[in-house]
């Protein structure tokens, strides 16, 4: 089965996992850490990946405490989560790659002569 891009909230949540153990406004906090500031999730936005990613099986929640008399539920990326965040990583730095080589000028393709008008 071939799976889909994640989506950029769902790469980052799942990098911010990959540490191990968060609640949500510790998430909402290390994503945006961790993408520079280029992710600043509303808290709706983090609740409904987050429910994605446990219906898809990458994300588990993990207990719930009382800090402060407020509850904090926690979560965790599976294994699956893990791995596909790992596969994930992979096929962003092979589109990297390619176009680090175009840039550079050194395609593994050929280069195609220009089409010349109909002349052979």
């Amino acid at each position: 089965m071939e799976t889909t891009d994640l989506r950029e909230p769902a790469f980052w949540i799942l990098a911010a996992l990959a540490e191990g153990r968060q609640h949500g406004y510790a998430l909402i906090r290390e994503t945006s850490a961790l993408s520079g500031g280029a992710v600043s999730l509303a808290v709706t936005t983090l609740y409904a990946s987050l429910d994605r990613l446990v219906d898809e099986g990458l994300v588990s929640t993990d207990g719930d405490e009382v800090v402060d008399g407020r509850l904090r539920r926690y979560f965790v990326a599976t294994p699956e989560g893990r791995a596909r965040l790992q596969a994930e990583a992979e096929r962003l730095e092979q589109k990297v790659a390619v176009v680090r080589r175009q840039l550079s000028g050194r395609t593994s393709r050929p280069v195609r002569p220009a089409a010349t008008g109909g002349i052979a």
